[in-house]
């Protein structure tokens, strides 16, 4: 019991004393976890309205596979891009790997899926005479998706926070392409699992702590968008 009491001391004085090392990694955490969701947003949003609002051959098998993204497990996603990035791989060349960008691209993958599944879940519970009333009140058809989006908009932002609230918690991805280099690619999740190995339970503790005021905050948030 005073291991566990003495930890939180020790961590809670890091917070405290604003630890060089602790706030390097929730740093590198934002960074990477907002880079990734923003361009997840950009390419799941667009998807998951498609799906939403056209009917096409195929669609179904869309669907599946759209719901079977959401369950992949983070070191399949890592492995795959792992062998893109990797020096023999095809986009070696570029130097990816064992960089930000090599996160950020790893959990774009991964959050994608998500902000897709619930913009379309926002579309398909929407009422059906939004898009239909503005285009009979003279708006273009982009102007009346706009629209829509206007009125689902609660929804979408939940999509974008729940999307964020799983890139920023894994370690899948961030361990395989990122390195875990200090001040560089290593996360709150990745210095949790580093520090804690070689005994370092203090500094791993106040990660921690970070990490779940920064999930409280998502899922209160995600509540409240909820509820409007």
């Amino acid at each position: 019991m005073n291991y566990l009491l003495d930890s939180l001391s020790t961590s809670l004085g890091m917070l405290l004393h604003l630890d060089t090392e602790v706030f390097s990694a929730v740093r590198v955490s934002l960074e990477t976890s907002g880079a990734s969701i923003i361009l997840a947003a950009l390419f799941g949003i667009p998807l998951g309205a498609v799906i939403g609002l056209t009917r096409f051959r195929g669609r179904r098998l869309v669907l599946t596979l759209l719901n079977t993204l959401m369950a992949l497990p983070t070191v399949v996603i890592g492995l795959f891009l792992f062998g893109l990035f990797s020096r023999q791989g095809p986009l070696g060349s570029f130097g990816l790997l064992f960089t930000p960008w090599a996160m950020i691209a790893g959990q774009m993958v991964l959050a994608t899926p998500i902000v897709a599944n619930y913009t379309l879940a926002t579309i398909a519970g929407a009422d059906p005479r939004i898009l239909p009333t503005a285009l009979t009140l003279g708006a273009s058809p982009a102007q009346g998706v706009w629209q829509l989006f206007l009125e689902l908009r609660f929804g979408m932002m939940a999509a974008i926070i729940a999307g964020f609230g799983r890139v920023i918690a894994e370690v899948g991805v961030a361990m395989m392409l990122g390195g875990n280099i200090r001040g560089t690619t290593r996360t709150m999740t990745t210095a949790i699992a580093l520090e804690t190995s070689k005994g370092e339970f203090a500094f791993g503790l106040a990660l921690g702590m970070v990490l779940m005021s920064v999930a409280l905050v998502i899922n209160l948030f995600l509540n409240l968008m909820q509820q409007r």
